[in-house]
């Protein structure tokens, strides 16, 4: 059930990440087309955004999964 979850909450991030991706980049072509600069912020930053985003949650993950391979290791040299 635990994998089940942490597998999920990857999947989770990256679609998470392209729906901020393409809100920002939709939302600064809408303000560039209406002659706001700040469109190209959004346009920019969005994906700037979503990288950290989701870079946040992928160290978070990838944290749990060498805890749990260092865990196994040290079990396995434990048996000898």
């Amino acid at each position: 059930m635990r994998e089940f979850v942490i597998k999920s909450l990857d999947v989770l991030v990256w679609i998470v990440a392209m729906v901020i991706v393409i809100v920002g980049v939709g939302a600064g072509f809408m303000a560039l087309g209406q002659g706001q600069s700040v469109g190209l912020a959004f346009i920019i930053g969005g994906p700037i955004y979503a990288i950290v985003f989701a870079g946040a949650f992928f160290i978070l993950i990838g944290t749990y999964n060498n805890t749990k391979r260092t865990a196994d290791a040290i079990e396995k040299l434990a048996s000898r």
